[in-house]
């Protein structure tokens, strides 16, 4: 499908997507903790990289192919997890995890999204991820690793950057919930988007489809943060990691590493990847922006585990730049969602495209032949 001629970038995507869904849902998809601070830093620093061009290198076509845990994907980017998508817009999930498969990149679901594990399964076949908040509970832990292994779920990610619930002062105020507490402010909200409020009332409210058998219905921001703390625990050490790796057959990623110790540790315990990310600078806001904690953890880890990278990233030029950083793979959450809420069903396909059309173009300019070869035309400092 061609690209949508009147939003050919994130932007014109995130303009488009705050005009046709509520403040609550925008602000929270849009925004970050505390003064947002880590937030605005893990784009502006990560666009700081430089990129030197070859232009009289022998001349291959640009090739996006990028082979990842034995399988070879058609470009070297995926659809990062994100809670709440169906509050973004209604059915999100399953529209972003079709168009993944269409474009055969990998769709992360989380935990605490609006479509089960079951349901995605079935949407893409099996050739999905899964990002695990760790359950306190172990036997809640089993049963939603069985779930996600009879779903065919081909790579399992532990979630590592949530020992606390995120301090985040937009969604305070909003009093955030599933479905959207109603409070009159809310109800101004909804009543301004029409067309997202009718397409919510015909799909359904949104739930935690995967978690709904486990969390309590109907609790605001502060409950749902105190139940996860106190019963969904984000906090993962080596002892909680040990019966994942025996239990889950397939490949272990850890995601949330900002720091040289804990790559040394995720190799020790046995994990096949880790994603630098800071959880898009939702969660630690004195924190270094992820491209910075990428590079030292390149320089001593290339080659001993596959590092990925998620948190900053808007376009084609910023996958581009986190690969000539040494992510052997990168991962985007907002511009997937803006150009769901921009576009609807549409979305999934649009972002797609024009990723990889942008990404395409940097590697014709800067003459690179494949993403792998990124890291030759990094500008050092």
């Amino acid at each position: 499908m061609p690209l949508d001629p009147r939003f050919p970038s994130a932007d014109d995507l995130r303009r488009r997507a705050r005009q046709r869904i509520p403040r609550f849902a925008f602000e929270y998809v849009d925004g970050g903790c505390n003064e947002e601070i880590n937030l605005r830093k893990n784009t502006a620093e990560l666009r700081e990289i430089e990129l030197k061009p070859f232009y009289l290198a022998p001349h291959t076509p640009a090739e996006l192919k990028t082979e990842l845990f034995g399988h070879v994907y058609d470009a070297p980017f995926g659809v990062a997890p994100l809670g709440l998508q169906g509050l973004i817009w209604p059915g999100a999930p399953e529209i972003l995890a079709r168009a993944a498969v269409a474009h055969n990149v990998p769709f992360v679901l989380s935990t605490v999204t609006t479509a089960s594990i079951e349901r995605i399964g079935e949407v893409t076949g099996g050739r999905f991820w899964y990002q695990l908040y760790h359950p306190a509970d172990p036997a809640v832990r089993n049963e939603l690793l069985d779930r996600a292994a009879a779903a065919g779920c081909e790579v399992l990610v532990v979630l590592c950057d949530v020992p606390s619930f995120g301090y985040r002062p937009k969604e305070i105020r909003n009093g955030l919930a599933l479905p959207p507490k109603m409070t009159l402010r809310n109800m101004l909200q909804i009543a301004g988007k029409p067309h997202w409020a009718l397409r919510t009332l015909l799909h359904g409210q949104p739930e935690f489809a995967t978690m709904k058998n486990y969390i309590p219905k109907g609790l605001n921001l502060r409950q749902l943060g105190g139940y996860m703390n106190g019963t969904f625990s984000g906090r993962v050490n080596e002892e909680r990691i040990a019966p994942i790796r025996e239990r889950w057959k397939g490949k272990l990623v850890l995601k949330g590493v900002a720091s040289e110790a804990d790559t040394e540790m995720a190799v020790r315990l046995g994990f096949d990847g880790i994603i630098v990310s800071n959880h898009g600078g939702r969660q630690l806001d004195p924190g270094q922006s992820s491209i910075r904690a990428l590079l030292p953890i390149v320089q001593q880890y290339q080659n001993r585990i596959k590092i990925m990278f998620d948190s900053g990233i808007r376009t084609g030029p910023d996958i581009a730049r986190a690969l000539a950083c040494g992510a052997e793979f990168t991962f985007l959450g907002r511009t997937f969602m803006y150009a769901v809420a921009a576009l609807g069903e549409a979305g999934g396909d649009h972002a797609m495209t024009m990723l990889k059309t942008q990404l395409r173009q940097v590697m014709e300019q800067v003459c690179c032949a494949k993403a792998a070869d990124f890291p030759k035309h990094l500008v050092k400092k």
